[in-house]
């Protein structure tokens, strides 16, 4: 119970308004690509050149798509700009040979009706979140704080641990509880991952009115996150909720840079990484150094070096 509660506690910055982040990057050259996304690509004969191109002129040539793109930021106050950098950087690095699976996947879910379940090795996430490490986390208090609390809990308490008896994966709490199908961890247009569109169901119901999703309907979260319209819904529920993370918990203003909301897309824990940047400029603060502020990965890099294009056909 005591590791729920520390934390679940919010850091809260000293400084009484957010800094904001200037656009552009804040490395000279790109970051080193990973090495698992040039297999993926080199495995699918393709180049990251041809995958980003392939996905700016896919949006590009698709008029409704961008109306629905404009049409979603404003109603979650976002510029657009956002969605369109996190769906070049996963069309480009992150979409691999699992995608040309997906149908199936999509027919196996609507077949498997409730027969399946998001589990670790036959306990369902449902009744592990009801063990006593998680008392601290308060479902009441809305779903991207019940389930980023239990994200927490999941890598204090459980990552790479063996808890009475049970040892458990050295993975992020997403990857191991919300994949059934094994089939990769992210799926549809926004290559969302369940647990992200859990999170963020609350806001996506009050902002799109859209059905609140539930960890014990494993079908129905996979159609939420399939079905294009709803994707972009919880895409824009998941960038809003990154600036407000660094906002309010590490004080820095990112709403003007794609590439670093992007690499939070792509990252994910934007709680957890601007609560760690708060707490690490409070030290350096206290050392008389300037603040270090959030910096893009290779991902967000290349997002941020096409922003004027991709800004252009937003536009159009």
């Amino acid at each position: 119970m005591s590791i729920a509660f520390s934390v679940s506690l919010p850091w809260v910055p000293l400084a009484n308004s957010a800094e904001p982040v200037a656009k552009g990057n804040i490395h000279a050259r790109q970051p080193a690509i990973p090495g698992a996304s040039k297999r993926r690509t080199q495995a699918t004969k393709s180049t990251f050149d041809d995958k980003y191109e392939k996905i700016r002129d896919l949006i590009a040539d698709d008029s409704k798509l961008r109306q629905k793109i404009v049409s979603v930021s404003k109603a979650y106050k976002i510029d657009p700009i956002h969605i369109v950098g996190a769906l070049v950087g996963e069309h480009t690095y992150n979409v691999d040979a699992y995608d040309r699976l997906q149908t199936y996947y999509v027919k196996a879910i609507s077949y498997a009706g409730e027969r399946f379940r998001f589990e670790y090795d036959g306990e369902s996430v449902v009744d592990f979140v009801k063990r006593p490490e998680f008392e601290g986390c308060d479902e009441d208090a809305g779903s991207e704080e019940a389930w980023t609390c239990r994200e927490e809990v999941w890598e204090e308490a459980f990552r790479g641990k063996t808890v009475s008896g049970k040892s458990y994966p050295d993975d992020r709490f997403g990857a191991v509880f919300f994949q059934p199908f094994y089939a990769g961890q992210t799926f549809g247009l926004g290559q969302l991952n369940p647990l992200t569109a859990l999170m963020h169901t609350d806001r996506v119901n009050k902002v799109s009115r859209l059905r609140k999703l539930s960890a014990g309907n494993a079908s129905e979260v996979y159609k939420a996150i399939m079905e294009p319209d709803s994707t972009l819904a919880y895409m824009a529920a998941s960038i809003a909720a990154s600036i407000d993370a660094y906002k309010n918990l590490a004080g820095f203003d990112i709403s003007r840079n794609p590439g670093i909301t992007a690499t939070l897309y792509n990252v994910g824990n934007p709680s957890r990484r601007a609560k760690a940047l708060g707490v690490e400029n409070e030290k350096r603060k206290k050392r008389g150094l300037k603040p270090k502020p959030p910096s893009e990965n290779y991902y967000g890099w290349l997002v941020n070096d096409h922003e004027e294009e991709l800004r252009e056909i937003i536009g159009r």
